[in-house]
């Protein structure tokens, strides 16, 4: 949840907000439920709980690292964030190279493929860790001003930079977080 809202932040401070940052927020913190059920519900206690808390999980974790990877090529300006981009589009697609085959094994019978499944699961979650971890190079320059961005409404702040009028520091946020 951390990261993800971090990462929200800093698209706003040094870019600006857009539909696919909210959405790609939206899918951290969906994420982060559905984690939250499947580590609270372990398999052999309460199953269904844990397969929802999966299903959830899973698919939310695939799509935030889809989403954050076209953030990354979108806002992308020198070859070293493009490079950024290559490795988080390779994490990705072997992220869902693994999830598609940890979904074909576990509808299977065998006892054999379960466990491929399981670990597709784990080699899955690996690599979503790792992709979480190629945020280390935004997150080098997070300030106390990119926390401040989520204070003021998503805005960049702007109005700050102009005149201290009444009208100027009554920004709305629909008016300086354009898509």
């Amino acid at each position: 949840m951390v990261v993800g809202l971090l990462r929200y932040a800093h698209v706003i401070e040094k870019h600006q907000n857009c539909v696919l940052n909210t959405a790609a927020l939206s899918t951290g913190w969906i994420c982060a439920a559905g984690l939250i059920v499947v580590g609270n519900f372990q398999v052999d206690n309460v199953k269904v709980l844990h397969y929802v808390g999966a299903g959830v999980a899973f698919p939310t974790s695939m799509l935030f690292a889809c989403l954050q990877s076209v953030l990354t090529y979108r806002l992308a300006k020198t070859g070293c964030e493009y490079g950024v981009g290559h490795l988080r589009c390779s994490l990705t697609l072997l992220a869902f190279i693994t999830l598609v085959l940890s979904g074909v094994f576990f509808v299977q019978e065998s006892f054999e493929l379960q466990h491929a499944a399981a670990i597709c699961e784990w080699i899955f979650s690996f690599i979503i860790l790792v992709f979480y971890g190629t945020f280390v190079f935004e997150f080098q320059g997070v300030s106390s001003e990119t926390l401040l961005v989520l204070f003021r409404g998503g805005c960049k702040g702007e109005g700050e930079s102009r005149n201290n009028s009444s009208e100027s520091s009554n920004l709305r946020a629909s008016e300086c977080c354009r898509d």
